[in-house]
């Protein structure tokens, strides 16, 4: 079986091993593969492996002998399903593996919003404290989570765990869901998407996109929540209206904002967000520590074996 990786480099820059994928073909890898190349890099490979490099119609319709799409993500948007079916190519993708990694880092936003570590590191680095009358001080209001509500809406695999560490610290948490009987748990009282925004003082956001909820988060649903609350989004940038989220930033509306996603990535300078007032921006890295990209690639292997014996396993289509 011929493989080819589209862009390796996003799930292994270097630290983890492809040696048991190369053991189940001829491997055939790119770090990173523009849009253009993509028809003549996978040519008349058997399967190919892609992280965020689109497999569209036009593409997946010229490459003939293509029976394996494995996605090296839980996120599938990128590849055109239907078209991959009409040529009875399998797609796979990867559920669950990030669980952990992006629940903390849904607290490492909040934390630092809440306390400013960061900002108070750098004031400290440069000397502001040395330079202190005093032995303590704030350059920003600095906030306690116990006894405040934490409101999320999605509560699946993500949104639970995040909801477990939100009670670990003394919170009260609600939630907006599809399936509460399904996915009830202790602790967690589930309310419409309104009164999560009104009553809670952390809104996180942990469900997929959709055609019905692009762009929900919006100037009526911002305009909702407590000015001292904060805005945790960790899903996907299509779910919030950008230009209304930074009015409400800028505008003193709301706190404060953190996110590991937006509706462009990369960033460009064109982005209301960039340059929003307290809002905090991470590089799409809530998935990335080590220990989740090490479940990530073993599942890659996992799934691709899976097809070559004829078990497939997570298809998505």
């Amino acid at each position: 079986m011929k493989i080819v990786i589209l862009d390796g480099f996003t799930l292994n820059p270097g630290d983890l091993d492809w040696g048991q994928v190369e053991a189940l073909g001829e491997v055939v890898y790119y770090e990173r593969t523009a849009p253009e190349e993509v028809v003549a890099r996978v040519g008349f490979a058997d399967a190919v492996l892609t992280n965020k490099v689109k497999l569209v119609r036009e593409i997946i319709n010229h490459l003939p002998n293509l029976r394996y799409i494995g996605v090296t993500a839980t996120g599938y948007n990128i590849v055109d399903i239907e078209a991959a079916r009409a040529k009875g190519i399998t797609v796979t993708n990867v559920p669950a593996y990030s669980t952990q990694s992006v629940a903390q880092h849904t607290f490492a936003l909040a934390l630092e919003l809440a306390t400013h570590v960061g900002l108070h590191s750098r004031s400290v680095q440069d000397g502001d404290w040395a330079a202190s009358p005093d032995f303590s001080y704030w350059r920003r209001p600095l906030v306690e989570l116990h006894g405040r509500t934490f409101g999320i809406v999605g509560l699946g695999k993500i949104g639970q765990a995040v909801a477990r560490i939100a009670l670990a610290m003394g919170m009260r948490v609600i939630a907006h869901h599809k399936h509460p009987e399904r996915d009830a748990m202790p602790g967690v009282t589930f309310v419409d998407v309104a009164t999560v925004f009104q009553e809670s003082d952390v809104v996180s956001l942990h469900c997929p996109l959709t055609d019905s909820n692009k762009g929900f988060v919006n100037r009526e649903l911002l305009g909702k929540m407590k000015k001292s609350a904060f805005f945790i989004n960790v899903s996907r940038g299509g779910l919030v209206n950008e230009t209304d989220l930074a009015d409400a930033l800028n505008s003193g509306r709301i706190a404060g904002a953190g996110l590991d996603v937006l509706s462009e990535e990369p960033a460009t300078a064109e982005n209301p967000l960039v340059q929003a007032r307290n809002c905090l921006i991470t590089p799409h890295i809530a998935w990335a520590t080590q220990a989740a990209r090490r479940r990530l690639m073993g599942v890659v292997v996992e799934n691709l074996k899976a097809f070559q014996d004829g078990k497939a396993m997570n298809v998505v289509s």
